[in-house]
């Protein structure tokens, strides 16, 4: 038997891994464009509060938007609980330069920063894009002796004690201000009201359920199905015109002088360069304009309120101010 292959061997030997090779080099080629085609690339996203929630249920709603209409890849989604969005700010923060991650936010981070006594303000992330403003919604559980706002103004002014209040948001956040501003119309001094903070709209809807609490505010996006089931009745909502996907007067229907709002928007890490943040403000005006969001803003009650970048930025700024200075007033800041 031979010692050394045949001349015929090492060639058909050769030409095999040759063939291995450039199959190598191909898939690898392959991976390497995947990567660079806006339309396959992954992103992660952060949620700072409990599935459920707000937060949860724009973020979600916009990530599925993007995947669907192949604007990206898949997002890898986490959230991340504990004091109300503080903790996923830090963790943003922390992620300096990362150019794959985003996450959802608004007004209540804005207030749960000061009354957190945290130094990871909005100001030192990327501002993106602004892309929903909710009404709040006063909600009551089916049983409830309030049929109406009017029995509800009655109570509270009479004996502001006897009405336990709930949010799905810490002091600061918009299920606090909303409140807070509602008794100051009423002419009930905001530090009397008994206001019980919840992480998100799951435990919330859980408290209302339970009868822990009398009295709900929230956007009501979260809760369209215990309202669909009649579990749970809205009294009224707080914007200037009623919703088209809630059978419920505005406050100011109601003989209360007062319209609330909230925001929802989406930042990304400080220090990423001027093209990825770029890339991010695109993609997400490119989901902005698709049928799908708009299907989404009508769906869960939302009023579009896009902004990107610089606007979003100095909308962002002013928002600070506004929170600081109410929160100030009432001791907690």
């Amino acid at each position: 038997m031979p010692l050394h292959p045949s001349p015929h061997r090492r060639r058909t030997a050769l030409a095999t891994l040759v063939v291995v090779l450039l199959a190598a080099l191909s898939a690898c080629a392959g991976v390497t464009a995947g990567s660079d085609d806006p339309s396959n690339r992954r992103l992660r996203m952060m949620i700072p509060n409990s599935p459920g929630g707000g937060y949860d249920l724009t973020g979600r709603s916009a990530a599925k938007v993007m995947e669907d209409d192949e604007l990206t890849g898949r997002f890898e989604i986490t959230n991340i609980e504990g004091a109300s969005g503080t903790l996923a700010m830090q963790r943003l923060l922390n992620e300096e330069g990362s150019d794959d991650l985003v996450m959802t936010m608004g007004l209540g981070v804005v207030g749960a920063v000061y009354t957190n006594k945290s130094d990871a303000t909005v100001d030192r992330a990327t501002a993106i894009a602004r892309l929903v403003e909710e009404q709040e919604g006063i909600l009551v559980p089916a049983d409830s002796p309030f049929e109406t706002v009017q029995d509800l103004v009655d109570a509270w002014t009479e004996d502001p004690d006897s009405v336990v209040v709930g949010g799905g948001s810490s002091p600061g956040g918009p299920d606090h201000l909303f409140p807070m501003q509602l008794a100051d119309t009423l002419g009930i001094d905001p530090v009397d009201v008994t206001y019980v903070a919840y992480d998100g709209g799951g435990p919330l809807t859980t408290a209302l359920l339970g009868s822990k609490i009398d009295v709900g505010m929230s956007g009501l996006g979260e809760f369209e199905g215990q309202i669909e089931d009649g579990s749970l009745r809205v009294l009224a909502v707080s914007g200037e015109e009623r919703l088209p996907t809630v059978d419920a007067p505005t406050l100011t229907e109601e003989g209360v002088d007062l319209v609330f709002t909230n925001w929802r928007g989406v930042l990304a890490p400080p220090g990423i360069d001027e093209e990825t943040r770029q890339y991010l403000i695109d993609l997400f005006t490119e989901m902005h304009g698709t049928p799908e969001w708009e299907e989404a803003l009508e769906r869960n009650g939302w009023s579009d309120n896009f902004a990107t970048g610089d606007e979003f930025e100095e909308f962002l700024v002013e928002q600070d101010t506004r929170v600081a200075d109410t929160l100030k007033e009432l001791g907690l800041a």
